[in-house]
Parts: structure tokens; sequence; C-alpha cells
């Protein structure tokens, strides 16, 4: 219940291979694809700067509101392709090495494959969401250097000092408002019936992170002077 952290998926892929999908999300969303996202975000705008690509990019009558909103949402894309392809991967390989079925959800209640297969679909929607917000943060970032690397470096190393910060359970107060907090509870997604609460938290964070972090690269990006 605590940021719904979810059950050992990997012990139950040798009995049905479909849950490798939600083992390799869950081995995957704490670090590989959030570090994956944070070089793409941090690269958006200051990767642009960096080569000297992004005075040329403003010189179309797109305006400087439109490119950003177009990055974001390059962003976002890659944030759900890069979530399917690690879920069709994981499905893919379990149902070759191992027997798939009938899933067995956490509830202990037993729901059809096809069923199944929409759940993970939906899982991997909400890892693909719950992105969102540290996205938005990347973007920001982005924006207030022209080095692509300082900014990506910069980007993934609040991504391990937030990680660390909600281990810790000494800092119990802050850990609902960091943006990482409610990653793991994809795994209610598997429950019967499916539990809303850490989910809807969840997709609350991420909104306040992309308003907050969106409105600032805003901010930043339109009264920034572009030399490059």
């Amino acid at each position: 219940p605590d940021g719904g952290a979810g059950p050992a998926f990997l012990a139950q892929v040798t009995n049905n291979g479909f849950f490798l999908v939600f083992a390799a999300l869950a081995a995957t969303l704490p670090v590989f694809l959030p570090m994956a996202v944070g070089v793409v975000a941090g690269d958006a705008i200051a990767g642009e700067a960096n080569s000297g690509t992004l005075r040329y990019l403003l010189v179309a009558p797109a305006g400087r509101t439109r490119l950003l909103l177009v990055k974001y949402a390059s962003v976002l894309v890659f944030c759900l392709v890069a979530t399917l392809v690690v879920a069709v991967s994981a499905l893919a390989v379990g149902a070759l090495l191992f027997p798939v079925g009938d899933v067995t959800t956490i509830s202990g209640t037993r729901i059809g494959f096809g069923e199944g297969l929409v759940r993970a679909a939906l899982t991997a929607l909400v890892v693909a969401v719950s992105l969102a917000g540290f996205a938005a943060i990347g973007l920001f970032v982005s924006t207030l250097t022209g080095s692509g690397i300082g900014a990506m470096a910069a980007t993934v190393g609040l991504l391990i000092t937030v990680q660390i910060l909600d281990s810790i359970p000494q800092l119990s107060g802050v850990h609902p408002y960091l943006f990482a907090h409610y990653w793991m509870s994809f795994a209610d997604v598997l429950r019967e019936p499916v539990y809303w609460d850490d989910l809807s938290k969840n997709f609350q964070l991420q909104g306040l992170y992309v308003a907050v972090f969106g409105s600032a690269a805003w901010a930043r990006f339109t009264a920034k002077d572009i030399t490059a």
C-alpha cells in the first residue's frame, strides 16, 4: 500500500510466461526506462541549441510555444513506445520460454488470457503516463542550458537523487510528493477489481508535475535569448 509497491512478479513467470510482462516493467521502471526518457527529454531543446539548429527551427512561423509543445509531445511518444517495446518483448520471450494461459490476479481470481492482454496493455499505458511528470522536468532542464550532455546528466542525476530520497524511511513525510513514489502502483491493474486509489494519486501527481514544470519550461523558453 505504500506507494503502490507491487508484488514480485518474477516468481510467477515460470508458471505463466505472461507475468514476464509485469516483471519486465517492474525491473525497468525504477531506473532504466526513466533514464532513457531523461536522456531524450534533456536533449530536446538543449541538443538543438548545442548543434546550432534551434535558431533555424524558430525561423519558421511555428513559434516557441508550438515548438515546445511538439518537443514535449515527442518525448511522451517516446515514453509510450519505449514502454510498449519492453512489454511486447517480454510477452514474446515469456510465450517462447514458458507456458501461457489464464492469468491469476493479485486478488487470487482468474481471468482469461484475452482479458490479461488488455490488462497488460493498460499497464503499459499506466507506466507511460507515470513518466509524464519526469519528462516535463527533463524538458524544463533542457531549456536552462545550451549543452545537451549537461541537460541529460542533470536530469538523470535528479532521477537518481529522487530515488534515493524515496528509499529513506526518515523522509516518509515527503515521499508522496516525489514524482517516482507511485510509479509501482501499476501492479494494481492486475487486481480484481482494479484498485484505483494509488493509481489516481499517481495520475494526479504526474499532472501536477506536468503543470508546474511545463509552465516553468514555457516561461523560460519564451523569454530565452536564442544564440545558437
